[in-house]
């Protein structure tokens, strides 16, 4: 499954709360995964390294260095749920269409070509970037063979 995070905060230790794309925040010990990749201790004993770590460009892994980073969904996958925030539509929406698209196994380059929307507007709708139309969504999730249903609450 592919998971987008959207802001990392490091606590404690070497303890990281990652919110995602979903809405959920997770807690994460780094000391979790010392004894399978040892090259993470580093960042027990340097704090700086640990509090310098980010977010790359995508939402889909935690950097410190060329030799340090941690996947998101191993971390949502592995940590523990702290809380359920409420998030924008769009990340919501974002949200909806990764989850879709990886289910039947499209890429974007995969779904651009079947829906006739450009990869980089599917991109940036996935990370909750894009601010896409009504008849934009319903070509996108028409051409997996789906339909959007609105609810108003």
């Amino acid at each position: 499954m592919y998971y987008t995070a959207i802001k990392v905060k490091f606590l404690e230790g070497v303890k990281m709360e990652v919110t995602y794309q979903d809405g959920k925040i997770i807690v994460f010990d780094m000391e979790s995964v010392f004894n399978k990749y040892p090259q993470f201790k580093q960042l027990k004993s340097d704090r700086t390294l640990f509090e310098n770590g980010h977010l790359d460009f995508n939402g889909s892994g935690i950097i410190w260095n060329d030799e340090l980073d941690i996947d998101v969904g191993y971390i949502y996958d592995e940590g523990t749920v702290i809380k359920q925030e409420d998030v924008s539509i769009n990340y919501q929406i974002g949200s909806l269409l990764s989850k879709a698209r990886e289910e039947i196994g499209l890429t974007q380059t995969d779904l651009s070509k079947l829906s006739h929307i450009d990869q980089a507007d599917i991109s940036h709708i996935e990370r909750g970037q894009g601010n896409p139309t009504i008849g934009k969504l319903t070509k996108i999730f028409s051409a997996m063979g789906k339909k959007i249903e609105l609810i108003v609450k």
